[in-house]
């Protein structure tokens, strides 16, 4: 019962405020109005809420999957990138079969007087990266003395005989910047061929170094009346050892004509690598000769008074190569290896043989023919003092000098090809060198030789020493080590 109820006709309770029934509801209803609104707008802010959290969602999708697209492109980009720096297996057999597929490969590529140990090609949209055998010291060097003021040609070769490593290759051309003289055989090969002749009268002759001979007339001149074997009170009797080291033209053209003839010629010039095509990672001239069935010719191969016989440089440091390594000649290698942009090995070169020209004992006896040339021979000047040289007497050198006029009879054609070796060691090279001189004669080819010889063993003798320094301070630091462990 309500207040109202119960005092219904008696007098108000003190304190007591009569509120009307519709104003109590309509203070009700206002609010359950403002409760019914606020809810409206709890929901209101929800529903806001959760659109927001939704467009947020949406948009963090949306953009997550185009980051992962631009990254899945990005990483096919890169991958497409880096497997097209990667040669096909194709490509390495086309390119990678040998030395005359290097060769095709790098066709148009300049050799010439390289800079460079480590260097870039370009191979259509292939980079490659070459790196050769080159001593990059001793060809520096070389290019640095190299004097062209009256030279038509210079060609000079240094090769590693036992594995045909070609340690320095330098040239000049007055022509033709271009062209690279020691891969060229137009140059005639004069007395530098009486090593082959050499070879086959200590192999098929029994000829010994001091084997006696006889000739007439003068040494440099090969006329008809000097080639007989008359004996007359102006005949000179030399060694065989002194007609190789004074490059006696009669005592060879002899040989030729009265002894090797026409088919021992050919057979010793066939060994020693004439007329064949050399395996070579660039264009090689092969080296010539022609022989008649005429008699004196027969007398300017043998003694190489003739302009036919034709040489390269780099053929001729194989010669003496041969000698050095038992008879045996190597294949000539320039291009150590090829690598692709991302490091992947393409091509290594592999030492190899020729063939075996001689046997080991004749090369024996050419190495004392050479040695004397240097001593008391026709290189003598070039190397004079060399037993007194700091450098020069620690070695065994060797060598066979050749002049003459080539084919036009514009230069002088001046050789020396030749060896040196540690005489307590192994190190050894062999060294060709030619020079076609102008008007005057200019820096010698026997000169040049000696400088790179001694460049040469300078630089490896000083190498040497430092490593025995180092091994004794290894030695050193561990016995002191030692002693001081056990103590």
């Amino acid at each position: 019962m309500s207040l109202m109820n119960k005092n219904q006709g008696k007098y108000p309770l003190p304190g007591h405020i009569d509120i009307p029934i519709s104003v109590r509801f309509n203070h009700s209803w206002r609010t359950y109005q403002k409760r019914l609104q606020r809810k409206n707008q709890r929901k209101s802010r929800g529903k806001k809420f959760l659109g927001i959290i939704l467009a947020i969602s949406v948009m963090v999708f949306i953009l997550y999957g185009i980051s992962t697209k631009i990254g899945d492109l990005s990483k096919e980009h890169s991958t497409k990138k880096k497997e097209s720096n990667v040669p096909s297996a194709k490509f390495m057999q086309e390119h990678f079969a040998g030395k005359k597929a290097v060769q095709k490969l790098l066709e148009g590529h300049s050799f010439l007087n390289l800079d460079k140990k480590l260097f870039p090609v370009m191979v259509g949209e292939t980079r490659l990266w070459v790196d050769t055998t080159l001593d990059m010291d001793l060809q520096q060097y070389l290019l640095k003395i190299m004097n062209v003021s009256h030279a038509r040609y210079i060609g000079i070769v240094v090769m590693e005989p036992e594995s045909g490593k070609i340690r320095a290759m330098v040239g000049y051309d007055k022509h033709d910047d271009t062209n690279n003289p020691c891969l060229k055989s137009c140059f005639p090969a004069a007395s530098i061929f009486k090593i082959v002749t050499a070879a086959g009268a200590i192999e098929k002759l029994g000829m010994k170094k001091d084997s006696p001979l006889v000739y007439n007339g003068g040494k440099y001149t090969l006329y008809k009346s000097q080639l007989n074997e008359q004996q007359n009170k102006y005949s000179h009797t030399v060694t065989f050892q002194k007609s190789f080291a004074e490059s006696i033209n009669p005592i060879f053209g002899k040989l030729g004509i009265f002894k090797l003839k026409k088919d021992f010629l050919i057979s010793y010039a066939d060994a020693f690598g004439f007329n064949q095509e050399i395996d070579f990672e660039l264009p090689l001239q092969p080296s010539h000769i022609t022989v008649s069935d005429e008699p004196y010719n027969w007398a300017e191969l043998a003694s190489g008074f003739n302009r036919e016989t034709s040489l390269s440089p780099l053929h001729a440091a194989l010669m003496i190569s041969a000698v050095l390594n038992n008879g045996k000649i190597p294949e000539p290698v320039l291009i150590e290896q090829i690598f692709s942009e991302n490091g992947q090995k393409l091509y290594g070169s592999h030492p190899g043989m020729i063939q075996k020209a001689v046997k080991a004992e004749t090369t024996e006896v050419i190495r004392q023919l050479m040695e004397a040339t240097i001593s008391s021979g026709t290189s003598r000047r070039a190397f004079q003092g060399y037993t007194k040289d700091q450098t020069l007497s620690k070695l065994q050198i060797g060598g066979k000098t050749g002049s003459i006029d080539n084919k036009s009879r514009d230069a002088r054609v001046d050789w020396f090809v030749g060896f040196a070796e540690e005489k307590d060691g192994r190190e050894k090279i062999a060294v060709s060198v030619v020079v076609a001189h102008q008007e005057y004669i200019g820096v010698r080819a026997g000169t040049y030789a000696r400088m790179g010889i001694t460049y040469h063993f300078k630089n490896y003798f000083a190498q040497k020493e430092k490593m025995k320094e180092r091994a004794l301070d290894d030695t050193l630091g561990f016995r002191q080590d030692c002693d001081e462990k056990c103590s």
